[in-house]
């Protein structure tokens, strides 16, 4: 039975982004929490996997308790079970400490797995890391921003867009794939995995204790990267008005604009204009 574990995380509502200027690190427990678009992605190749051709599915996610929320999302659509790892020693952990947790984790708890999953990046942050440090924690083959997956004779093929290019690639197993948003659409959540997600379903917690961590490699504590500064950008806008006859406001245009439309239209407008 093909044993699947997908990686997923909860990540604030784009339009909710509370920062801690003194840490640099995201107030998770002042945002509306939601399930990360490629994560969920993952989710429905592990699905389509298990309908295909069977497998149990294991939900793993990291954060503080609330995170419990995308684990029960996981199990309604169709997770067997989920892992919370969850203590506040693993808070503010970067990109390598986070790899180092979850895979200490799977190899706790998840022995003897086949496919681990994960999004290829999450939009609270974007480093698409994750995931192939991951691969390099576990020492297993990955493959990254795949599109489609499928089972072929005890390995996976995977198609993925690069450079332009449709690049078909095979991988034995135990792998890790990461998946993009571009193929899978994410499905609803049907009555009776509502049901089964607040009855029945096994959720366990984990602390840096129960999994063998070293409190030394977890959290902020054993992050080599530390954040300097979080802002928002700004954008400055100023009108400008145009006035005279059309063809001196064409005239304006080219002189506000020329490099501009040079670099749309593929020629250098100032050397073409003093030719003539």
């Amino acid at each position: 039975m093909m044993k699947m574990v997908v990686c997923i995380k909860q990540v604030p509502m784009v339009s909710e982004l509370p920062w801690d200027p003194a840490t640099g690190t995201l107030q998770r427990d002042l945002a509306e929490g939601m399930m990360n678009p490629a994560c969920r992605s993952a989710l429905d190749a592990a699905l389509r996997i298990k309908e295909t051709a069977g497998g149990e599915i294991t939900a793993i996610t990291m954060g503080p308790p609330m995170a419990e929320e995308v684990l029960r999302e996981a199990i309604a659509l169709g997770a067997d079970r989920g892992i919370l790892l969850t203590d506040r020693k693993m808070a503010g952990a970067d990109t390598s400490v986070t790899s180092h947790t979850l895979a200490r984790a799977i190899e706790r708890a998840c022995q003897g797995f086949d496919l681990v999953l994960c999004g290829c990046s999450t939009s609270d942050s974007e480093t698409a890391q994750v995931g192939p440090q991951l691969a390099e924690e576990l020492d297993i083959p990955g493959v990254a921003y795949v599109d489609e997956i499928e089972l072929s004779r005890g390995a996976v093929r995977m198609r993925r867009i690069s450079d332009h290019f449709l690049e078909t690639l095979e991988m034995d197993l135990p792998g890790i794939v990461t998946v993009t948003t571009g193929h899978y659409a994410p499905r609803h959540v049907p009555l009776g995995g509502l049901q089964a997600a607040f009855t029945g379903a096994q959720i366990d917690s984990l602390d840096a204790e129960a999994v063998g961590l070293d409190p030394e490699r977890i959290g902020a504590r054993g992050s080599a990267t530390k954040i300097r500064n979080v802002f928002s950008p700004t954008a400055g806008k100023k009108n400008i008005v145009l006035t005279g006859a059309p063809k001196r406001i064409v005239e304006q245009l080219f002189d506000l604009f020329d490099d501009k439309i040079g670099g749309a239209i593929g020629k250098d407008l100032k050397t073409d204009k003093n030719s003539k």
